[in-house]
């Protein structure tokens, strides 16, 4: 049986780097993105199985479609989309502009839809596939002074729920990943954005707080990103793949604790809630 070839998008850092060498470790092919492919390190990454692509734009579907058609090209097939290109957007809800709200979605969340939609023809035709979108705990569980970077993995949440029953007939499957807290540059400059915020004096506390906070926590992280790339390989491999893929013990303790907060909520108001139908 041959081995699959993968097409992961925002791979010259964090996860995204993490992955692309253990497949190569492994003997699979893969093509791999960034918007600057001077970023790739060549004998590091020197491998006849790895395709390095320069994508500067994952709205622009003109230059998606040609990734995916020369990742095509070279590898004669193409099996895993992993939808791992995003940055996260941080300050109070009222600090944030309009425009860096849309420029948060535009890559979190409809990057992620214009680079599936390019793939689904392919998969459809070949009656085979895996799309691996990258949610993050975000997307679980709402934390203060992260409201639009939430919101959009909440949305690739939902988003890849509902693709993966319209792409079950066509045997192609959907996993919603959820990484908890791994030693990645995530907490790094370049990958949380503060910049260009409508600071507001009342939430100059949290601010600071949240900052010292993530910037205490960079590079101490406990998760493993050797572990949780080893994880994710084996799911989609199995025959009964996950569509939500929690990785970390801190994402299943956020899990945990959001569900038993929301068990308790309906218990709450389970009766004013359900006495709302018309009287028969």
């Amino acid at each position: 049986m041959r081995n699959k070839t993968w097409f992961i998008t925002g791979a010259s850092k964090g996860f995204g780097l993490a992955l692309v060498k253990e497949l190569l470790t492994q003997g699979y092919q893969v093509a791999a993105t960034t918007r600057d492919i001077k970023k790739f390190n060549k004998t590091e990454l020197q491998n006849e199985n790895f395709l390095p692509l320069q994508l500067k734009s994952l709205t622009d579907s003109e230059e998606v479609a040609q990734a995916i058609s020369t990742t095509i090209a070279q590898f004669e097939h193409l099996d895993v989309v992993v939808n791992n290109a995003g940055y996260g957007q941080f300050g109070a809800f009222e600090e944030i502009s309009d425009k860096k709200i849309r420029e948060n979605f535009e890559v979190n969340v409809f990057g992620t839809m214009n680079v599936t939609r390019a793939v689904l023809p392919y998969f459809r035709q070949q009656k085979s596939g895996h799309i691996v979108n990258f949610s993050s705990t975000a997307g679980f569980y709402g934390f203060p002074l992260s409201s639009i970077y939430v919101a959009a993995k909440h949305a690739i949440n939902g988003y890849s729920e509902s693709l993966s029953g319209e792409l079950k007939p066509f045997g192609i499957h959907v996993t919603c990943v959820f990484p908890g807290v791994f030693r990645t540059n995530f907490f790094s400059q370049g990958s949380l954005n503060w910049e260009d915020l409508n600071n507001i004096a009342d939430y100059d506390l949290a601010r600071q707080n949240q900052k010292k906070f993530l910037s205490a926590s960079d590079r101490q992280q406990k998760g493993n990103p050797t572990k949780g790339r080893q994880v994710l390989i084996q799911a989609v491999n199995s025959d009964t793949p996950p569509t939500h893929l929690l990785l970390g013990s801190d994402a299943y303790q956020l899990a945990d604790k959001k569900m038993e907060l929301v068990k308790d909520e309906l218990a709450s108001w389970h009766s004013k809630g359900t006495d709302t139908n018309f009287e028969s």
